[in-house]
């Protein structure tokens, strides 16, 4: 799904983005534009970067469970 129709940034490209070291709204702003032309996407990629974020940490928890067993 388009998130950003500006700058024509998916929600995949947020979680990418999240995947290679993105944890703020800046760093999308900086490496994607999300955000730098109409605003429109603030909310919607605040709330894509949020699940993102809470995948990476929900599956990092699943592999450190698994490494330790």
């Amino acid at each position: 799904m388009y998130i950003c129709v500006c700058r024509a940034v998916t929600e995949r490209h947020i979680h990418a983005a999240v995947r290679d070291g993105a944890k703020s709204m800046k760093d999308l702003r900086d490496t994607l534009g999300v955000g730098t032309e109409c605003g429109s996407c603030g909310s919607c990629a605040k709330q894509c970067l949020r699940e993102a974020k809470n995948n990476i940490a929900a599956s990092d928890n699943i592999n450190s469970h698994y490494a330790a067993a």
